[in-house]
């Protein structure tokens, strides 16, 4: 007999959207498109292990009852990816590596390991500043795959900052433009913090909107069915939302899924802003020759 499928906790309509409490292991087996293999796009943002206050979740666990905990959430959003789905996994260096070595062993594909930069880290005197969480992008079949270069393009450096001709002649990315690199940074991509428009009230752990966009965007279609096992601050339910992608949601705390609800309800702050034709250049542009001018079309 299936289980009983569990009752949503917020629901939306137009496009649908449904956030459940409790425990995603428990949780994604119940809820009837998962348990079929129906989601088109998974996007987690798990807790990290590191002391964070996440209301009701302990972020403290032992290492190995963590790396349990990490597994078998692994293991549900797997079950619960359609076979042309992919799967989005946002981690910092103490369990990247692990969670790579877990999906190959499931069978997926990684595609990219991207790096999601950002200027301000926490100082310290002892190492490194951290200044990076890993975006692991993998899929069950990367030749039946959602892709959508298009919709993510943004302008290359070679046509901003050194006036190539040749980049406004390419088949691929036309008119000077490009598909992102894999470390990922730029105007809105930094960390969600002191007075940002975005910032959440109770929410330590926060993803800026631009990231979800870019993956959204690029991995899904409008209409397709989007699952993040960690909603939080709910990042994900409100970009989702805003570009007509159905939603699946689960959250640990019930305060924290009201909050995600209610953000979502009242619509995201800079979706449309950051992804779309934003150069990344870190270099000022280059003076340009009269050659350079004449073959761009430019006046002397």
């Amino acid at each position: 007999m299936s289980p009983q499928p569990p009752k949503p906790k917020h629901v939306l309509v137009d496009p649908e959207l449904r956030i459940y409490v409790g425990d995603c292991r428990k949780l994604l087996p119940r809820i009837p498109e998962c348990a079929a293999g129906e989601v088109d796009l998974i996007f987690a943002d798990p807790p990290f292990n590191w002391q964070v206050k996440y209301d009701e979740w302990h972020d403290g666990l032992p290492r190995e009852e963590y790396l349990r905990f990490t597994e078998e959430w692994l293991d549900a959003c797997i079950e619960a990816l359609a076979p042309t789905g992919s799967m989005w996994v946002n981690i910092p260096d103490d369990t990247a590596a692990e969670i790579v070595v877990h999906l190959k062993k499931r069978g997926l594909t990684m595609i990219n390991w991207c790096v999601w930069h950002f200027r301000f880290g926490q100082n310290r005197m002892g190492s490194f500043i951290m200044s990076k969480v890993h975006a692991l992008y993998f899929v069950k079949d990367p030749d039946a795959r959602t892709w959508n270069a298009d919709a993510i393009l943004e302008p290359s450096d070679r046509a901003t900052t050194y006036f190539d001709p040749r980049t406004h002649n390419k088949a691929e990315g036309p008119n000077g433009m490009r598909v992102p690199m894999d470390v990922w940074y730029g105007k809105y991509w930094g960390r969600i913090q002191g007075n940002n428009k975005e910032r959440r009230a109770k929410h330590e752990n926060q993803l800026p909107e631009v990231y979800l966009e870019r993956v959204i965007r690029a991995c899904s279609n409008e209409g397709d069915l989007l699952l993040d096992p960690f909603t939080g601050s709910g990042t994900t339910p409100v970009v989702a939302h805003a570009l007509k992608r159905r939603f699946l949601g689960t959250e640990y705390s019930a305060a924290n899924a009201k909050s995600a609800f209610e953000r979502t309800e009242a619509g995201p702050i800079r979706v449309g802003q950051g992804v779309i034709n934003q150069s990344t250049a870190i270099f000022p542009p280059r003076g340009v020759g009269a050659k350079t001018r004449a073959r761009l079309g430019q006046q002397g």
